[in-house]
């Protein structure tokens, strides 16, 4: 494979592993902008995938117990918001504020109900379950090792929250974190990719990457049988998500926020929470780029190591490796690391990530360079950075010369917007799916 170097004094772990995307759409701003102002007759506004993140929150607040979830119809660049009951003035608040308003059954509450009853009843290896609010149900999913008397508990389980609350899909894969031995950022034989890098609470570089990783080893260098780069500081596995803060030894490391193209880099604005039919863009050392929808949010997933919850659901496939690896939109933010899943990247399957922002939130980083990251930026000569330093030396990356995820073109996606990309997401239908 042929792969881009990261130039000298950039952050030693690039944003999620990235290089050579060959991908110059995700630089071209979304065609369709925000509008502002909506009458109660206006049309829905049309929304970047973001804005409508935002508008989804401000309505959840505003519509109280009415509100019952939201998805962004990327087709159209409209929020979708369920409203049940028949209150007036809470069809005419949402449409006002530029929504398409959607009568649905199930409340809020009584999804949210529903998904505790799986876990006191259900919680099972290989099993997983999210609120999909394009059914208004929840999507519950078990993977090809849930068989026999576990079969049968699920089944019944999902069978007793009632008619219209569920879904049950059975996949031909198996739910496993994607740790692996390999490049990209390596320890105790142990492969994961970078996610993001970020400002600790004190000033310090660090970057994010998967919890499992964290918890599974403590030092972290950019070449197999290299000497440590980083050091794991904080990290969550299972439990309530699936993520680690890792301090890079150097505290001179630049870690700027953005993902390396190679001749060219994208910054990465902000983060952001994830919306339910969003396009998502995945960068992971095995496999490089990936794309895909945002299926479900604050799923909880059954691994055999234990159950992790408040993750992301989509259909963009990863495979061993790919773990901490950044999830991100086109217009640059941050939306999620790479935790586990089922399938590969051949015949497609399901991928869940770690919230960003619930992982800022926890460690108490910020995403991108700062205190100590921005002073060594402008110290070639004096203290701090030095010339030609960082973890490494001379024109050092992720994997020594020539690394990179996914190699130069190989598997990535033409314009970031089509059904090209390595992650093919045809995933195996022959498995079952039952509504109920």
């Amino acid at each position: 494979m042929s792969h881009k170097r990261i130039p000298k004094r950039k952050a030693i772990i690039a944003v999620g592993g990235v290089a050579a995307l060959g991908a110059a759409a995700i630089l071209l701003p979304n065609a369709n902008a925000s509008q502002d102002g909506a009458s109660t007759t206006a049309a829905p506004r049309t929304l970047k995938a973001g804005d409508a993140s935002d508008l989804a929150s401000q309505l959840a607040g505003a519509l109280g117990d009415a509100f019952a979830g939201s998805y962004y119809d990327a087709d159209n660049g409209q929020l979708v918001v369920n409203v049940v009951g028949d209150d007036n003035q809470v069809i005419v608040q949402a449409k006002s504020a530029g929504a398409v308003v959607r009568q649905v059954d199930n409340s809020a509450a009584e999804l949210t109900s529903a998904a505790g009853t799986l876990k006191s009843e259900a919680t099972i290896p290989g099993t997983s379950w999210a609120v999909d609010p394009r059914t208004n149900k929840i999507l519950v999913t078990a993977d090809s090792t849930v068989t026999g008397a576990n079969w049968d508990t699920l089944e019944s389980t999902v069978e007793g929250l009632g008619d219209g609350m569920a879904t049950l899909k059975k996949s031909s894969g198996t739910f496993r974190t994607f740790l692996s031995g390999g490049d990209a950022i390596f320890g105790g034989g142990s492969r994961c990719s970078a996610g993001f890098n970020v400002t600790a609470g004190d000033g310090a570089p660090a970057f994010l990457t998967a919890g499992h990783c964290g918890v599974a080893v403590e030092q972290w260098s950019e070449a197999q049988g290299g000497a440590p780069v980083a050091t794991v500081d904080q990290a969550v596995f299972p439990g309530a998500g699936d993520f680690a803060l890792v301090r890079y030894d150097d505290p001179a490391t630049v870690a700027p926020s953005e993902v390396n193209l190679g001749d060219q880099t994208v910054a990465i604005s902000a983060a952001a929470e994830a919306t339910v039919g969003q396009q998502v863009f995945r960068m992971g050392s095995t496999t490089g780029l990936s794309d895909g929808q945002v299926l479900g949010l604050d799923a909880t997933v059954n691994y055999p190591e234990g159950t992790v919850t408040g993750l992301i659901q989509t259909d963009v496939c990863a495979e061993p490796g790919d773990s901490g690896g950044s999830l991100f939109t086109q217009d640059g933010l941050a939306i999620g690391l790479t935790s586990g899943g089922s399938g590969d990247c051949t015949v497609g399957g399901e991928t869940f990530f770690q919230p960003v922002t619930t992982a800022l939130a926890a460690v108490g980083a910020t995403l991108g360079a700062g205190g100590a990251g921005d002073a060594g930026a402008g110290a070639e000569d004096g203290a701090g950075a030095g010339d030609d330093s960082g973890v490494g030396g001379d024109d050092s990356g992720v994997g020594g010369d020539d690394s990179g995820a996914g190699g130069d073109g190989s598997g990535i996606a033409d314009g970031l917007g089509g059904d090209t990309g390595q992650g093919g997401r045809e995933a195996d239908d022959s498995a079952l799916t039952r509504t109920y």
